[in-house]
C-alpha cells in the first residue's frame, strides 16, 4: 500500500524502544523529506533503499532501556538523469543530512519497478514487436518479459560501458494465467537502459519454435486432486510461549531482536541463550547477504545468466504477504515489513515474517530396563522464517531455535524452473528435456550467511576440527582409536576453509576467556550440511564478481562497513571485490572480534519431477553448542502433558 510523501514531522514521530528497531513509516517519510530539503533532488531520481543506519555496535551493547539515542537512515539515491548513485545518512533525530557522497562507477541493485518499466519498454519496442512477430507471436498482451541483471563480460560492447542495463529474456503464455515458463522465446535477447528506460538493441540470433505443450500446476487446470486426504490440525489452546514486545522476542531460554532489510530481509540481532541466571550471547548480528545462480548452459540465451539475487535485486523486496494455513501453520505471529519505492512511497508487505512453535519430535529419552522407567521428552523449535519470490523461483529462509541450544539455518527451494527451447529432433548438452523441446538449464544456488559472533562476549577464535585416525601401533594397538584434532585458524587466509565430509570436518568458535566447568573453552561448532564447489571456472566473469563462492568458510576481523561479501555493488561490478579484496590484508583473527561468512551450494541437475512447479528441496547449516553449556541444557523439559503423550 503506497503512502503519499509528507513533510518531516518530528516532534510527533513515536520513540522506538530500542537502537535496532526497525525503522518505521512516519521515520522513512521524515527522512526522504529531510533528505529532499538539503539537496537539489531533481524528478529523475530513484531512492533504491531506505534502511535504519545501524549504531555502532559499542553503543548498542552499552544501551540501557530509557537511555537517549540517534535515530538514523541509510538511503542510496539513484539519479537516472545523470546515472550517478549517491549514499546519504540522514539523521530524523536532528533533521539534518549528516553525509552524502557520490559512489562512482557503480550500479545499485535493481529496484522492483524497473522490472515493471522495464516488461513495458520491451514490448513497447517495434523492433521487439517485429521479433516475435516473426515467431508467429501477434498478442503481446501474452508476452512476458523478466528482466535479467547484465552481469559483467570483457566482449560486452563498448557502448554498454557506463550503462545501467538489464538483459531482458521473453516467454509467451497460451492465455492470460497459463504457465509462461512452458513457452520460451528462445534465441531472442532485449538489452535495456534501465536509466533512459530505452531498448539498446534486440539480439535476434536464432528463430527456435516455442515449446507448446502447456504444463500448469494451479487448481484451475488440475482437476484430480487427491481426495483422501484428511485434516491435520494444530493448536495451542493456551497460546503460543513466546513473547513479543517491538521486535525483541523471547522464547524458552532464547532471547533476540529482528530486523528486516530491503536487500537482506530478515536479521537477528543480539542472539543470547538464558543459562546460570544470565543471558549469554552467541551472536550479535545475522543474516543471508548473498545469493548468486550461475548457470551452466552454452546456449546463447543462456550462457550469461547469473544472478546476485542479494546484491542486484534484494530479496527484502521481495518478500511475500504470508497466508496462515499455507506458509505457515499453528499459532502464528507476524511481523510487517515497512520500506519506500522509489518514488519515496511507503509500500508495507503485511506478515512478511513468520513466527510460530513446532514440534519436532523426541529432544531425548532413556529407557531404565532394569527398573521400566521411562522418560522422553518432545522436542520444540522457534521457527522465524520469511519467503521471496525471485522472478521464476520461490526461496523460503528458516531460522529455527532449539530447546538444547542449537541454531539452525535452512533454505528451501520451490516454485519455477526457469527454461529454455531446443529445436525439434535435438537434445539439450547442459540440462534436461521436460516436455518436448522445452528443457531447464543446469545451475547452482550458492548462499551466503554473515555471522558477526559473539560467544559469551566479543573476542572469539576459530578452529577447524578433523577427525583423525591413531596410527597402528602401541599407543593404537587394535587400531581402533580416533580422536578430534583442532587447528588454530589465526590469520584471515588461514581462515579460507573447504567443508571435507570424509575427516567429520566442521569449525569451532570459541571464547578462550571463558571455560566451563570441565576447563574447556565455551564454544559453538557450525556443522555443514549439503554443499559444493562451483563448477564455472575461475576465469568465468561470475567467479570473478562472487569470489567468495571459492571457500566455505571465511572469518574477517568485524568491520562495520564489510557487510556483503561480492562487495556493496555487485550489479554490473567488473569483479574482486568483498571478501577476496579485504582478505588480502592477511589481518589476525584471533582472540578478536570477529565475523564468520559460511557458503553453502546447492547443485541442481533439473528432473522431469521438478516440473511444471518444484518440490521443496532443502539445504542449510546447524550451530551446536560444544562445551557451552556444562550438561544438557534441555535436561529441565517438562514431559508432555497426559492427554498429549501415552503412559
Amino acid at each position: 500500500m503506497a503512502v503519499t510523501y509528507d513533510s518531516p514531522r518530528s516532534t510527533a514521530l513515536p520513540s522506538a524502544l530500542h537502537p535496532l528497531e526497525p525503522l518505521t513509516a512516519e521515520e522513512i517519510l521524515a527522512a526522504l523529506a529531510i533528505l529532499r530539503a538539503s539537496q537539489p533532488l531533481g524528478d529523475r531520481v530513484r531512492f533504491i533503499s531506505i534502511t535504519l543506519h545501524e549504531p555502532p555496535k559499542s553503543l548498542v551493547l552499552d544501551f540501557e532501556p530509557g537511555t537517549a539515542f540517534e535515530r538514523e537512515a541509510f538511503v542510496i539515491v539513484l539519479d537516472n538523469g545523470t546515472g550517478n548513485t549517491y549514499e546519504a545518512i540522514v539523521s530524523i533525530t536532528h533533521q539534518s543530512v549528516k553525509s552524502w557522497r557520490h559512489i562512482p562507477d557503480v550500479q545499485p541493485p535493481i529496484a522492483l519497478d524497473e522490472f515493471f518499466d522495464c516488461e513495458a519498454t520491451v514490448k513497447a519496442s517495434p523492433e521487439f514487436q517485429a521479433a516475435v512477430r516473426k515467431r508467429g507471436i501477434t498478442d503481446m498482451d501474452l508476452v512476458c518479459v523478466d528482466p535479467w541483471s547484465a552481469g559483467w563480460y570483457a566482449d560486452d560492447p563498448q557502448e554498454d560501458r557506463g550503462r545501467r542495463l538489464s538483459r531482458a529474456l521473453c516467454w509467451v503464455r497460451s492465455n492470460p494465467t497459463d504457465n509462461l515458463y512452458a513457452h520460451p522465446i528462445d534465441g531472442l535477447i532485449v538489452i535495456v537502459d534501465l536509466n533512459a528506460m530505452q531498448v539498446v538493441r534486440v539480439e535476434d540470433h536464432a528463430v527456435i519454435p516455442v515449446p507448446s505443450e502447456m504444463s500448469n500446476y494451479t487448481t484451475e487446470y488440475v482437476k484430480d486432486l487427491r481426495s483422501d486426504l484428511k485434516p491435520l490440525e494444530i493448536t495451542q489452546p493456551q497460546g503460543a510461549s513466546f513473547q513479543v514486545q517491538g521486535h525483541a522476542i523471547r522464547w524458552q531460554k532464547w532471547q533476540m531482536r529482528i530486523g528486516f532489510t530491503p536487500r537482506e530481509g530478515l536479521v537477528l540481532y543480539q542472539v543470547g541463550y538464558e543459562d546460570q541466571g544470565r543471558v549469554r550471547p552467541i551472536f550479535y548480528r545475522a543474516s543471508l547477504v548473498e545469493m548468486t545462480v550461475p548457470y551452466g548452459d552454452t546456449n546463447i540465451t543462456q550462457a550469461r545468466k547469473n544472478a546476485f539475487d542479494v546484491g542486484e535485486y534484494g530479496v527484502g523486496t521481495l518478500a511475500n504477504s504470508l497466508k496462515l494455513g499455507c506458509d505457515c501453520l499453528g499459532e502464528i505471529y507476524y511481523f510487517d515489513a515497512v520500506m519506500a519505492n522509489t518514488r519515496g512511497e511507503i509500500f508495507e508487505i503485511k506478515n512478511a515474517i513468520c513466527m510460530h512453535e513446532e514440534d519436532y519430535g523426541i529432544l531425548w529419552k532413556h529407557t531404565d530396563w532394569r527398573t521400566d522407567q521411562v522418560e522422553v521428552r518432545r522436542s520444540r523449535r522457534l521457527v522465524l522464517s520469511f519467503i521471496a519470490t525471485v522472478g521464476n523461483y520461490e526461496y523460503g529462509f528458516f531460522w529455527y531455535f532449539y530447546q538444547d541450544g542449537t541454531i539452525q539455518y535452512e533454505v528451501k527451494l520451490t516454485g519455477m524452473m526457469t527454461t529454455a527451447a531446443v529445436m525439434p529432433g535435438e537434445k539439450p548438452a547442459y540440462g534436461t528435456e521436460l516436455t518436448p523441446q522445452l528443457y531447464a538449464p543446469n545451475h547452482q544456488h550458492v548462499f551466503c550467511v554473515r555471522m558477526d559472533m559473539m560467544i559469551d562476549g566479543v573476542n572469539n577464535s576459530v578452529y577447524e576440527v578433523d577427525t583423525e585416525a591413531v596410527p597402528l601401533g602401541a599407543t593404537n594397538p587394535y587400531g581402533n582409536a580416533f580422536y578430534a584434532k583442532s587447528t588454530l585458524l589465526a590469520t584471515e587466509q588461514e581462515a579460507q576453509r573447504l567443508i571435507d565430509p570424509f575427516k567429520a570436518r566442521y569449525w569451532k568458535i570459541v571464547n578462550p576467556s571463558v571455560q566451563n566447568r570441565m576447563g574447556y573453552p565455551v564454544g559453538y561448532k557450525l556443522m555443514p550440511g549439503e554443499n559444493a564447489l562451483p563448477f564455472a571456472h575461475p576465469e568465468a566473469s561470475v567467479m570473478q564478481r562472487g569470489g567468495y563462492m571459492t571457500k566455505h568458510l571465511w572469518v574477517t576481523p568485524y568491520d562495520e562497513t564489510e557487510r556483503f561479501p561480492a562487495g556493496d555493488y555487485p550489479n554490473q561490478h567488473v569483479g574482486g571485490a568483498g571478501l577476496p579484496q579485504w582478505t588480502q590484508a592477511n589481518d589476525s583473527v584471533e582472540n578478536t572480534d570477529i565475523v564468520i561468512w559460511y557458503t553453502f551450494n546447492h547443485t541442481h541437475i533439473p528432473r522431469c519431477e521438478d516440473w511444471p512447479v518444484m518440490p521443496v528441496s532443502y539445504i542449510g547449516f546447524m550451530l551446536k553448542p560444544v562445551n557451552f553449556f556444562d550438561l544438557n541444557p534441555a535436561n529441565d523439559v517438562p514431559p508432555a502433558p497426559p492427554k498429549s503423550c501415552c503412559h
